[in-house]
């Protein structure tokens, strides 16, 4: 049974309820003297291993939760940049993330910032609870559960202070970050908590992920586990993400040669799961989910798909509010339309417009989400490769990513002969690689780009110079009204 925290807590309170209304089965003079035998108390959440593990589920649950990597978020992340057009100016489908539009109590602020503190605070749960009451489990499954909870809690603050902090580049993190919550929390006791800074939050996550590296098994027992739990290569996988956002190119590269060991194609993981690019792009992300390539991928199955406005399949191809915009990546020569990954656009001869196809277009959404494939790795190591001087090696990374889709093309000199070229292809290759899976918000924002303004046939929106307030997201109302210790 997979059990969650949420869960107990609705079954705890639904049987108290009825056990209150059976005078023949409770007396109110009982209920009232002593703990309904119903209802879990903290030590009998964590009395077997069942119960375990479905609080270690339920951190993952919450993680695929409609508004953060299992629906809209990346979404909003994605539109943000320059690469798609809006069409309805629905505030219920992303649009003011499209335009810079977002206020404290807009509700997609709201809901990101809590759904990514209810993530933490349950991994915070899983965290003190097995230190509390050791013995349930055996030391190495409780080890490597707590490295799950670190793993899920970095990558949750790290979503978090890529968007409602400002850049770390922009002064080695020190402008002001977000409430840094490592305790679990089950009442209001502890709202106020001052906002740590930037350096300080990215402290705190590669001190998890470190520590999610050390304890996390190197693989599971089938393909499946291995594409939706974290394991070894998963935490590594994002300190290669997070150090890239510091500009530590260094750092970046001593990451990602633990699971990019070759100095020359073809790459692959030879510790742990065996991370490999696979040759069908199309086949990877809308049908065969659990290949190597797939590092983390949000699953979904008849039982727990989103549907209509929650579901990324619906927002970008079902219901066609956003197109590809012909003055963005899809303008692009690096984009030749013999690439493979034109096959996860769909194209609209009544419109003449490009829509993104990658999670389907017809209900019910069950393609796979991915949040950290092989591919980024490889572009996340060759954009530290370049940084460096190692043009070689950063145009032999380049190159795998890009000639699985189109082997037949071949990058110009002047796209990868100087540090500043080779960079740019490689951002270009991320923009059409990692299309709609959010990351073009933070690969903008890392590197203290302005947001490009976007011009469509019905709405626009201008231009974001990295000064601008709008430039990051404002942090939710209800942090504010909450928490005391809060200044902006």
């Amino acid at each position: 049974m997979n059990i969650t925290y949420k869960s107990i807590k609705k079954l705890g309170a639904a049987l108290g309820i009825a056990c209150l209304v059976s005078i023949s089965s409770c007396s109110e003079e009982e209920y009232l003297q002593q703990i309904p035998p119903t209802q879990l108390s903290y030590s009998d959440i964590f009395r077997t291993p069942a119960r375990i593990e479905g609080l270690v589920n339920g951190i993952y649950a919450s993680l695929k939760g409609s508004n953060f990597y299992g629906g809209r978020l990346l979404l909003f992340l994605d539109v943000r940049g320059e690469d798609f057009i809006n069409t309805t100016a629905n505030s219920f489908t992303g649009y003011d993330a499209w335009a810079h539009s977002y206020n404290s109590s807009s509700a997609d602020i709201l809901n990101v910032w809590s759904t990514g503190y209810t993530t933490i605070n349950r991994a915070n749960f899983v965290i003190e609870g097995l230190a509390a009451n050791p013995g349930v489990v055996d030391e190495t499954t409780a080890a490597g559960y707590v490295a799950e909870a670190k793993f899920l809690r970095a990558l949750s603050y790290f979503t978090l202070v890529t968007i409602f902090a400002r850049p770390y580049a922009e002064n080695d993190g020190a402008s002001p970050g977000l409430p840094l919550r490592l305790q679990a929390e089950t009442t209001s006791e502890n709202n106020n908590l001052a906002r740590s800074t930037v350096a300080q939050v990215y402290s705190q996550i590669l001190q998890d992920l470190d520590d999610a590296e050390a304890n996390l098994p190197d693989e599971y027992a089938s393909a499946l586990l291995n594409t939706t739990r974290a394991h070894r290569n998963t935490a590594i996988a994002l300190k290669t993400r997070v150090y890239l956002n510091q500009g530590n190119w260094n750092a970046v590269i001593a990451e990602a040669r633990k699971i990019v060991p070759q100095t020359a194609a073809p790459f692959s993981a030879t510790t742990g799961v065996a991370h490999a690019l696979q040759s069908d792009i199309v086949e990877t992300l809308t049908n065969n989910f659990t290949t190597a390539e797939s590092i983390f991928s949000m699953p979904f199955t008849n039982l727990d798909n989103l549907s209509g406005q929650s579901a990324l399949g619906y927002l970008y191809n079902g219901n066609s509010e956003y197109f590809l915009n012909p003055a963005g990546i899809l303008g692009s020569a690096q984009w030749a339309e013999g690439d493979d990954r034109w096959g996860l656009l769909r194209f609209n001869a009544t419109n003449g417009r490009y829509y993104l196809s990658k999670y389907g277009r017809d209900a019910p959404f069950l393609r796979y989400i991915p949040v950290i494939r092989y591919a980024e790795v490889l572009l996340n190591y060759a954009e530290a490769a370049a940084e460096t001087g190692d043009f070689v090696l950063a145009r032999g990374l380049l190159e795998a990513v890009h000639h699985r889709s189109d082997p037949d093309y071949v990058f110009p000199v002047s796209a990868t002969a100087t540090r500043g070229a080779l960079v740019a292809s490689i951002e270009t290759e991320r923009r059409i690689e990692l299309l709609g899976e959010g990351f073009r918000s933070n690969d903008l924002l890392r590197r203290l780009y302005t947001i490009p303004e976007k011009v469509g046939p019905s709405f626009s929106a201008s231009a974001v110079p990295p000064a601008a307030e709008n430039y990051i997201w404002p942090m939710s109302n209800d942090e504010i009204l909450t928490n005391n210790l809060i200044s902006d």
